[in-house]
């Protein structure tokens, strides 16, 4: 029996049900959030099923086993990747003159070189940014490596290098001239469908609704995601998003249920290529990295075969326990450096407020 559930949702009833120990209504296995689950297994240890004994780290993608082990024991099994890339329209970038090629492997100073010359020339905004999400500098922090907080999960704000040149890089963004602002998913997917911008820098699980505008089909290339030149550990691959199957051993049936998951998402490539095909799912699972798949929307680009590539490079980090909270403050943070603070005095002076948030 499979039941399908806001995330938001899935959070709520696990948080009600474990901090009470009334499994009633849990299932045996849940798919939770990568940027959530090192909250849980800290929280509730005695409530996930160890799976060592159907998977290892070995098995998949090196990113997406760095926050599901703890001990040495892997709670979790990976699932879809949530690489991130550079989408962006072919017709509109040739007509400022510039070719595919141009686009390979940027740093973010060349891609809002492109940006201006896209504007000048096309009059066409080149990406949607929307102050509230701060999704963009996880993407730019994963790319250097780096997180809110630090290998052991304390609070990494003030020092925090690579945090500081995803935040410039963010102001530089804004500053440019041709960013469309957005305050909500509808208005985010509105803008690249109506062909209000140019780019979108986001997780591959994108692609769908960029297939949506079929008059734009064949008009997109993608390409991989930006890195920042001034932080020496940042690579052309990051992510945002995605998530685990990880058992519940307290519901009632956790040997069936680690069974089942050793036998489908823990080793089934045929079933990550069917995943592929039918919900555009890219896996994580190293057995299924030889998918391929020829996309007509973009071009005839293998754009499977290019995620699946730029998944292997993903720096792996520690997302910590308390990534949302950490970011329900961060936003003000981002806020008064946008009006015009400094980055780093700014940083310091919520490095402590944070730190006391969190250890509450």
């Amino acid at each position: 029996n499979v039941v399908t559930m806001a995330q938001d949702d899935i959070v709520a009833k696990l948080n009600t049900a474990l901090s009470s120990g009334t499994y009633d209504g849990l299932p045996d296995i849940a798919l939770i959030e990568d940027y959530r689950i090192q909250g849980y297994l800290a929280a509730y240890p005695d409530e996930f099923a160890d799976l060592s004994s159907i998977v290892s780290a070995s098995d998949f993608a090196a990113y997406k086993t760095g926050v599901n082990q703890i001990d040495g024991k892997i709670y979790g099994v990976p699932f879809d990747s949530g690489v991130a890339a550079l989408f962006y329209r072919k017709d509109i970038i040739e007509q400022a003159g510039y070719k595919e090629k141009d686009m390979q492997d940027l740093t973010w100073e060349k891609y809002i070189e492109i940006g201006k010359t896209v504007k000048e020339k096309c009059d066409v905004d080149w990406l949607t940014l929307d102050p509230s999400d701060l999704g963009q500098l996880r993407m730019m922090m994963q790319s250097a490596g780096a997180w809110y907080t630090d290998a052991d999960g304390n609070v990494n704000i003030k020092d925090n290098k690579a945090l500081a040149s995803a935040i410039k890089v963010y102001k530089d963004l804004m500053d440019a001239g041709f960013v469309k602002q957005v305050s909500d998913w509808d208005q985010f997917v509105g803008a690249f469908n109506n062909g209000d911008v140019a780019t979108v820098f986001t997780g591959c699980w994108i692609a769908p609704s960029i297939r949506n505008a079929q008059d734009q089909s064949g008009k997109w290339a993608v390409a991989s995601f930006p890195k920042m030149s001034g932080v020496k550990d940042s690579v052309n691959a990051s992510s945002i998003g995605g998530a685990g199957w990880y058992v519940l051993r307290n519901v009632g049936h956790e040997k069936a249920a680690v069974d089942f998951l050793g036998k489908t998402f823990g080793s089934d490539a045929e079933l990550m290529y069917k995943l592929g095909d039918e919900i555009s799912l890219i896996p994580t699972l190293n057995a299924a990295s030889d998918y391929s798949k020829k996309d007509e929307y973009f071009g005839g680009q293998d754009v499977v075969a290019d995620l699946i590539d730029w998944t292997a490079k993903v720096p792996t980090v520690n997302y910590g326990q308390n990534t949302y909270a950490i970011e329900d403050i961060m936003t003000e943070a981002l806020q008064e450096i946008l009006n015009g603070a400094d980055i780093n005095d700014t940083l310091s002076s919520y490095h402590d407020t944070i730190e006391a948030a969190v250890a509450q």
